[in-house]
């Protein structure tokens, strides 16, 4: 057989092949990170499995992003990253966080409370950009390389894409000792020639909000999005079915679960974010897991045509204190009211409660009920005159219903003669009306205080399991449209106390007082206690045991002022006496009603007239 000539250009063609081959097996080497005392058995037992088994083939896609000079492709781990507080698990496929767990917290039925649970997908975090050769990339369908190692006692785990020795993007997170917040850092380098800086790269962040709490409705009443903007200026997505809300220079976006949270904070503000909420709960109320589902479109901005955004990822309980103390106006995520009621809550009822748990230990319940007096006793010199009124309303009773029977057929003389009475009396229902009305702003900022208290949740009291949710004493087979599927009492002994006070304090003399054409108010009397009794039945059962222990204490101070402050005799001695002394000369504002009340009466005897 004849011999073939040496072929000299595929031998050098080969070795030059094999010098390319080691001096990428070199440069490997040295970009491999050296494993650190912290790295976990899951992912020291993931590299092991790897080494040991072939590698997987590329897909035809990431051949081609490797061949073009893009993103190296390598295999998927998923690393524990934990302190005290939480414990993180991170897969390098997309540098996304799938699980978070908050380790000292439990559900109402004792599960783990997870933000994002593993294997559900129920989080997601994709940074979309476009390479200079037009092609859309997403990180979550990238793998990275993760490296961990230690700042001082900070944790740091790193994850990058290579394209080359000296060009990444990386996804760098940082985890302190004892805390709930974790620096978070996305920045390239190098890879200004890759990026299209012509096209806006974008961060989606994605989030569904659990069941956590027993009542449903509760829950997801306080679920919502969050967000802070322009400088300092806040606000949410609402309750709707869905919801849509666009910002410029949006510093934080926060993901409220009522007692959890979720927030993606940045020390550079995003250029524009559009937030959108979708209320599961109210789309599909056969399901019972989720609340709410989260979406965040943000803009970012190319800075020297690479990317280098710091932020922060919290993870953990919507607690004031906690939140509050990181300084970046995050106690706005915490609905303590609008306006006055907040101020009330931040300023007055929120130190009061915590200076009884806290400071002097007094178990919650108590508390509440000491919250409860405090706030009584601070209003008294406000309400006294109120009190006043009504129980001098009160011993007034016979008198008016005479009246009302005397004039029955004169609606205007009867309440002529009614007004005089009362004022004969020195008890006229306005100046009982003022100082009912002052004390409007500390009833709603309670309404606010209670049910997004973290310090009341899972907190017992007699047969509350949970101030925070409501106290279920008896299960219903059915559920009755705005009431529920079960009834809780200190609602019905709230409604009780209301309906006992307002018999009291106006019960007849509402009737007495009935004028034509004028809603029945003994109707609204029964129906203000039938709607705590309705309305509150979801709500939290902390808030109606302050209620009804307020409207217990306000019945006592009545039946005290009544029994020991005011003298029946005397009242009606005075009536007597106003009576019999010489007629004052009335001013300008008395007079000119009186005048217009005698000019309606004579109308009105003249259409009568007319009639006949």
């Amino acid at each position: 057989m004849e011999q073939k000539p040496t072929d000299w250009k595929s031998i050098i063609g080969m070795g030059l092949i094999a010098v390319i081959f080691l001096f990428w097996m070199s440069q490997t080497k040295e970009e491999t990170p050296e494993t650190n005392p912290e790295t976990t058995t899951e992912a020291a037992a993931t590299a092991a499995t790897t080494s040991s088994t072939p590698q997987p083939q590329l897909s035809s896609n990431e051949v081609t992003a490797v061949n073009n000079g893009v993103f190296q492709a390598g295999s998927s781990e998923v690393i524990t990253f934990e302190n005290d507080l939480i414990e993180f698990k991170i897969d390098s496929k997309g540098a996304l966080i799938q699980e978070a767990l908050l380790k000292s917290f439990k559900t109402y039925d004792s599960l783990p409370v997870y933000l994002a649970k593993p294997g559900e997908k129920d989080h997601q975090l994709d940074l979309e950009f476009v390479t200079s050769d037009g092609r859309k990339m997403h990180t979550k369908d990238m793998t990275f390389t993760p490296s961990q190692s230690m700042n001082g006692a900070n944790k740091v785990l790193s994850f990058k894409a290579n394209v080359g020795p000296a060009q990444f993007l990386e996804f760098r997170y940082e985890l302190q000792p004892e805390d709930y917040m974790m620096d978070f850092t996305i920045r390239s380098q190098g890879l200004s020639q890759t990026f299209n800086t012509g096209e806006t790269p974008q961060l989606n962040w994605e989030m569904l909000a659990y069941k956590r709490s027993k009542g449903m409705d509760n829950e997801n009443r306080y679920t919502e999005a969050i967000f802070e903007y322009g400088g300092g200026s806040d606000d949410y997505t609402g309750q709707g079915a869905e919801a849509e809300e666009e910002e410029a220079d949006v510093s934080y976006i926060a993901y409220k679960q009522h007692f959890f949270t979720s927030i993606l904070l940045t020390d550079t503000p995003f250029k524009n974010a559009k937030i959108m909420s979708e209320n599961i709960e109210s789309i599909n109320s056969e399901q019972d897991t989720y609340t709410k589902k989260f979406n965040s479109a943000i803009e970012l901005e190319y800075t020297g045509g690479e990317l280098s955004y710091n932020m922060d990822w919290y993870f953990g309980p919507t607690d004031y204190d906690i939140l509050d103390g990181y300084d970046r106006n995050l106690d706005e995520v915490v609905d303590l009211g609008w306006g006055i009621f907040g101020w009330i809550n931040e300023f007055v009822i929120r130190p009061l409660f915590t200076l009884l748990t806290k400071s002097a230990g007094i178990p919650y319940g108590i508390a509440i009920i000491l919250l409860t007096i405090c706030v009584r006793i601070i209003l008294s010199p406000v309400l006294y005159k109120s009190y006043l009124t009504q129980a001098k309303m009160k011993i007034l009773r016979p008198e008016l219903n005479r009246i009302a029977e005397k004039y029955k057929d004169n609606a205007m003389k009867k309440q002529q003669e009614t007004m005089k009475v009362q004022n004969e009396a020195g008890a006229s229902p306005l100046s009982g009306c003022l100082p009912g009305l002052l004390q409007m702003p500390v009833f709603f900022a309670l309404f606010k205080f209670f049910p997004t208290a973290f310090d009341l949740r899972q907190k017992s009291f007699l047969w509350a399991d949970d101030l925070s949710s409501y106290d279920e004493i008896f299960k219903l087979p059915f559920e009755i449209p705005f009431y529920g599927d079960h009834v809780s009492l200190f609602p019905i002994l709230a409604s009780i106390a209301i309906f006992f006070y307002m018999q009291m304090t106006t019960g007849q003399t509402m009737q007495a007082s009935q004028q034509p054409g004028m809603p029945n108010m003994k109707f609204i009397m029964y129906l203000s206690p039938l709607f705590m009794l309705v309305f509150f039945n979801n709500y939290a059962s902390g808030l109606s045991l302050y209620y009804f222990v307020s409207n217990l204490i306000t019945i006592g101070i009545m039946l005290v002022i009544k029994n020991f402050v005011i003298k029946e005799e005397k009242v009606l001695a005075k009536i007597e006496k106003a009576k019999a002394a010489p007629k004052k000369k009335k001013g300008r504002f008395a007079s000119k009603m009186s005048e217009i009340m005698e000019q309606a009466q004579a109308q009105q005897e003249a259409q009568k007239k007319g009639k006949k």
